[in-house]
């Protein structure tokens, strides 16, 4: 059978070698690939690499280039401006046609250039999230992209990882692997490492962990047999075609609401037609002309575009804050976030586990140094004890064996492959003075149990240095005291004091240490293979190791700026309450923080479970189960719910939060695709710097609407006045035409780079189904249409009065229209402020690169001979030019004014709501 499956190391495994893989032993397996348990050596691994290629699917194909272009038109809005520049087009205006059809193109364009960068970004972000895997080359483990795995690689497997790729197992150890994506089959299936039957069906292939599937339990070691498009996803996965779709609940409002608009303009339009033929005598074609160039004009056909780049550009935004957008409406929501759930070990603490002290029966032994840096000394009240040493190391060897970690030195830096805790007990053995490397081989390891949550232990099996058996178990003290009957003292075994080590427990966790209990048994029968009726009774408790994760000093500062914002944050852990509750007092999570335990959650009645939830501060010692409710009782009173996570049993919460958060560096692959948003610093304060980006998302959205409708309805207005009351339009179609092309590319577009106004942090979150057209922006878009209606009608009769020629008056509404709306974007760039101060006047770069484009435009729409031809302009003079500026600064004034008064009765934030 070894020469049945022997591959050609220089090519691609053909698939019916492959399928072969599960019917022979496992190191059969091994020797067909060329390779053994210890892995494949960097050298070979990287010809193999070359050889097969990275371990990924091919991305998915991209359309055409011109489909993705001809999408951009597939719009509401598009159709009628379209159909308006096909009716000025049979009336012979061939001017106000090609307008048209320019703003159409223009509009096009930006969706077509944005839509390249959000998959381009998106890509991005797939491979900033890519999965890692755990293999052994050269005789050591390491964490490696799941991209670089070829075949032959061994790699290790446990709880929350995805299978990286198709692996033969060669050891299983209570390991469950969640298959359902390949065979349907809703429970999990029970690995082992023997071989099936050769014709045995996928869901039938027990030694076999599939690239892509999840496990759900224990752990697992196999031999990497395929990779990429030659694993059994590759073969039966379908790839998504195209781009993910940018649509949001708040864009597909803002399409709803594009798609009544449009149909109330095109009734509007009718009605005005019908006015303006029968009542006021026009030529029907000059009257349609009117009509289509007044529907163009009040129609925000830019709206839903620029919505989509200011949230592509809040995505950007929060990349370069660490925190990763997996899903846009996340966008919107975190904004919106009133309450915080975190977890508390790495995200709001530094994640770098220090052994700071070992008690065993006699004595309480404290360690120096400072995370992973095996540098440090054991002390007794501040000096050395022999005997006290001695104890304390036979409990850290205990400690060292039953561990899986690896401690290693990277350009000056230590660090952990594995647990941190275990890193952390690696690093107290070289402080003791043990050799990681010589002990692990002198007490050379049979079997193990590897810890789950379910049981809060791990057991290894070892053959003595000094000869005979031993087995090592460390976990939850709590665990292991329940499991023990005796305790190891300094003249051998003693009984257990149970009280001695519950309060001993208690003092650790008292100053916010996380408190592990380490025991050992002689075991009772001959055998290399470990199990639980092993651990059942002989166990003797060898002592505690309390360790450090002291709290991100940035995370103080970033949990009073949620307190200032209105938002709550909450721990959840699973450590001892002490433990917890000495850390949010050094976070200063509240003033006095409220905590709970698991059982106390669960000894709450139905009733009364909401009324713990919401006054609580802190959650210790809690399961899945208990995430899961704290969220839903949260939501349940209208809070917007931001969870974090990094484990599968943090899944079901991650799922039920309106927003979940994932670690990006411990973070299981499960936890991060339940979430929305992953972290890739694993730090507190970057959701905090999310959230403010959300917040500065949202209020940029309400800025681009407050500022798009009421500019086009107020040109928009003067000519229905116009034609309402009988008198010459302000502006001929082309002209309104021309006003809506220059600013829909150019101030259109600014306020979606807007930075966060001063303050954002400070006000409450926004409930979460407030509308998005408030009462505050109802209010400002009828009185801003109502002054620029004023102001141009006022600038039209003003030069008529003087007595210049129509096409001057218009010229000069124009112009005056124009004004209006850039002193108008620098007023609504401050919805909660004053815009006069140095930081409102000097602007963006964004804006004044909008202002250089504008002002060059009307400069060439006023004086240059051929926009004379093609709008019916004539130059003005320099004192016309001043009373224009000067309506301009009247406007801002009033506006200014208008939200003072606001601010001085409250109206604004109550309107704002």
């Amino acid at each position: 059978m070894t020469e049945l499956l022997q591959v050609d190391i220089t090519g691609p495994n053909d698939q019916a070698s492959e399928e072969m893989w599960h019917a022979v032993d496992a190191d059969c397996v091994l020797a067909g690939l060329s390779t053994d348990r210890g892995g494949l050596s960097s050298d070979e691994a990287a010809r193999r690499l070359a050889t097969y290629g990275p371990n990924a699917l091919p991305e998915a194909s991209r359309r055409h280039p011109l489909l993705r272009f001809l999408a951009q038109f597939n719009n509401t809005l598009i159709y009628f401006l379209l159909a308006a520049a096909v009716a000025a087009a049979i009336l012979g205006h061939r001017i106000d046609a090609a307008v048209i059809v320019a703003v159409v193109m223009i509009n096009a364009i930006v969706g077509f250039i944005q839509e390249d960068k959000a998959e381009k970004a998106l890509n991005a972000i797939r491979k900033m999230i890519s999965p890692r895997a755990h293999a052994w080359r050269d005789g050591h483990r390491i964490s490696i992209p799941a991209a670089d795995l070829v075949p032959g690689d061994v790699v290790m497997i446990e709880a929350g990882d995805r299978v990286p790729a198709d692996l033969r197992l060669t050891r299983a150890r209570g390991l469950l692997i969640d298959e359902a994506m390949l065979t349907g089959e809703s429970v999990a299936s029970e690995k082992h490492d023997q071989p099936a039957a050769a014709d045995a069906p996928l869901g039938d292939r027990l030694c076999m962990a599939f690239s892509g599937t999840l496990v759900s339990a224990g752990q697992g070691f196999g031999v990497v047999v395929a990779t990429g498009e030659r694993t059994e996803i590759g073969h039966i996965s379908t790839l998504i075609e195209g781009v993910e779709q940018l649509t949001t609940p708040l864009l597909g409002q803002i399409n709803r609401f594009g798609q009544r608009f449009t149909w109330v303009a095109l009734s509007a339009a009718v009605a005005i037609f019908a006015f303006a033929t029968l009542v006021r005598g026009y030529e029907w074609p000059d009257a349609l002309i009117v009509v289509v160039a007044m529907a163009v004009g009040v129609v925000p056909e830019g709206l839903p575009a620029v919505i989509t780049i200011t949230l592509a550009i809040g995505v950007q935004r929060m990349a370069k804050r660490n925190a990763i957008i997996r899903s846009l409406p996340a966008v919107e929501t975190l904004g919106a976030t009133s309450v915080i759930c975190s977890d508390k070990t790495g995200t709001l603490t530094r994640n770098e586990m220090t052994a700071r002290r070992i008690v065993t029966a006699e004595h309480t032994v404290l360690v120096s140094g400072s995370g992973y840096i095996p540098q440090g000394e054991l002390t007794v009240d501040g000096r050395k004890d022999a005997e006290a040493d001695a104890s304390a190391i036979r409990l850290i060897r205990a400690a060292l064996l039953c561990n899986d970690a690896q401690l290693r030195e990277v350009k000056g830096h230590y660090v952990v492959d594995g647990d941190p805790m275990e890193g952390a007990l690696v690093a107290l053995a070289i402080k003791a003075g043990l050799d990681p490397v010589r002990e692990r081989s002198e007490w050379k390891r049979s079997d193990e149990i590897p810890f789950d949550a379910q049981h809060r232990f791990m057991a290894t099996r070892h053959a003595a240095a000094s000869g005979g058996q031993v087995i090592f178990v460390k976990g939850a003290p709590e665990r292991l005291l329940a499991m023990c009957q005796t305790q190891l003292g300094r003249d051998g075994l003693q009984p257990l004091d149970t009280a001695f080590w519950t309060d001993r427990i208690s003092l650790a966790a008292a100053e916010g240490e996380r408190v592990l209990g380490v025991a050992v048994r002689s075991p009772a029968r001959a055998s290399d293979q470990l199990v639980f009726a092993d651990l059942d009774e002989g166990l003797a408790f060898m002592g505690l190791v309390g360790f450090i994760d002291p709290p991100r000093a940035e995370v103080i500062q970033a949990i009073a700026e949620c307190r200032s914002a209105g938002i709550v944050v909450k721990m959840i852990t699973g450590d001892h309450t002490a433990t917890a509750d000495a850390i949010a007092r050094q976070l200063k999570l509240t003033d006095s923080p409220d905590v709970v335990s698991g059982a106390d959650l669960d000894r709450t009645p139905d009733a009364g479970f909401i009324g713990v939830v919401t006054q609580s501060d802190v959650f210790a010692r809690t399961n899945p189960e208990h995430k899961l409710r704290i969220v839903r009782a949260l939501q349940s009173t209208g809070a917007v719910v931001a969870m974090t996570g990094d484990g599968v049993n943090d899944a079901p919460a991650l799922k039920q939060a309106d927003v979940g958060i994932a670690m990006g560096h411990k973070g299981t692959e499960t936890a991060k695709e339940a979430s929305e948003v992953v972290l890739l610093d694993d730090n507190f304060v970057s959701i905090v710097a999310a959230v403010q980006e959300g917040r500065t998302v949202y209020d940029n959205i309400r800025k681009v609407i407050a500022w798009t409708i009421p500019t086009n309805g107020g040109e928009v207005l003067a000519v229905i006045l116009a034609i309402l009351f009988g008198f010459t339009l302000p502006m001929n179609p082309v002209q309104i035409l021309w006003i809506n092309l220059i600013l829909t590319v150019t101030l259109g577009l600014v306020l979606a780079f807007e930075p966060p106004e001063p303050g954002v942090m400070k006000r409450p979150p926004r409930p979460a189904h407030a509308p998005l057209l408030s009462p505050f922006l109802v209010w400002r878009i009828v009185f801003v249409s109502v002054l620029f209606t004023a102001g141009a009608l006022g600038i039209f009769f003003y030069a008529l009065g003087k007595g210049l020629p129509l096409e001057t008056a218009r010229t000069m509404v124009v112009n005056a229209v124009v004004v209006f709306e850039i002193f108008y974007l620098f007023n609504v760039r401050y919805l909660h402020m004053s815009s006069f101060s140095f930081r409102g006047a000097l602007g963006t770069p964004a804006v004044l690169l909008a202002l250089i484009v504008v002002i060059a435009a009307q400069l060439a729409f006023t004086y240059a001979p051929v926009m004379h031809t093609l709008f019916e302009t004539t130059p003005i003079g320099v004192s016309d030019g001043l009373v224009i500026l000067g309506a301009g600064v009247v406007l801002m004034v009033v506006l200014e004014l208008e939200k003072l008064l606001m601010r001085r009765i409250g109206a604004l934030h109550s309107l704002d709501r």
